[in-house]
């Protein structure tokens, strides 16, 4: 079995507020609203390539955030969530795999506890501090880049990474990357093959351990786009279009 890992947000689906032209459809509702879409050509690349690879979303987002998005193209078997934290197979967490999670973590939940401590004390944070399922801390803030140098400041170096994403802020242990989550996976189901997409640095190491992976177009990743295996768009398409349209040429990689 060959399987295509990919983040989500900017790499499969986009919201309302990035421009991805006329031909697209709603894949995700959050309070009566639409507020994702995936380009038309996505969704036909989509459908072709599930015949021929198992897809697994590698995301972020929690197991609620994640069962708002329906890609249209018929149940996605397995979804890696919470940052690979949570291993969801047909919809159902997987116990085992969460409480395997939850020891790979636990060396660092004393540091999460500390940048739980500091970011409450962020004069610049716009939403509550939230523990996701003990796996990782979240919040947002005015000038989220100012707060992410100030925890690097004050947080121990090597437990754990700290990422900024616009206005998020997270607080992530290094034992729980998209990489390591892949390659867990990659032993669960015995895959021979694998394949990888992502836009942000959280993806670097999901996109690092896989036999061929697709970065966009001006990533600005050198040590990343050094391997033979990694692929930068040209920047030419929609970056999801562009991606699986590389993958799919190359599908027997």
């Amino acid at each position: 079995m060959d399987v295509f890992y990919t983040d989500l947000d900017q790499t499969l689906i986009y919201s309302y507020k990035h421009e991805i032209g006329k031909e697209k459809r709603n894949v995700e509702i959050y309070q009566g609203r639409e507020v994702s879409y995936m380009t038309e050509k996505t969704y036909r690349l989509l459908l072709e390539l599930q015949k021929r690879l198992c897809i697994v979303p590698v995301t972020t987002r929690t197991t609620e955030q994640y069962n708002r998005i329906d890609f249209g193209i018929g149940p996605i078997r397995y979804a890696l969530v919470c940052n690979g934290g949570v291993l969801l197979k047909d919809g159902q967490q997987d116990a085992a795999w969460y409480e395997q999670s939850l020891r790979l973590v636990k060396d660092s939940r004393e540091e999460m506890e500390r940048a739980a401590w500091y970011l409450e004390r962020e004069t610049d944070r716009i939403m509550e501090v939230r523990d996701i399922r003990q796996l990782f801390v979240f919040t947002k803030c005015r000038y989220a880049q100012h707060a992410v140098r100030r925890l690097r400041k004050e947080l121990h170096p090597g437990e754990t990474e700290i990422f900024s994403n616009g206005e998020k802020v997270y607080v992530v242990p290094k034992k729980l990357n998209k990489g390591a989550a892949a390659a867990r996976f990659t032993r669960y189901i015995g895959a021979q093959r694998t394949a990888a997409a992502g836009d942000s640095v959280f993806d670097i190491p999901m996109l690092a351990q896989a036999d061929l992976a697709m970065a966009p177009a001006g990533c600005g990743w050198p040590e990343l786009l050094s391997r033979e295996s990694v692929h930068e768009m040209a920047g030419k398409q929609v970056f999801s279009d562009e991606l699986l349209e590389f993958l799919s040429a190359h599908v027997s990689f």
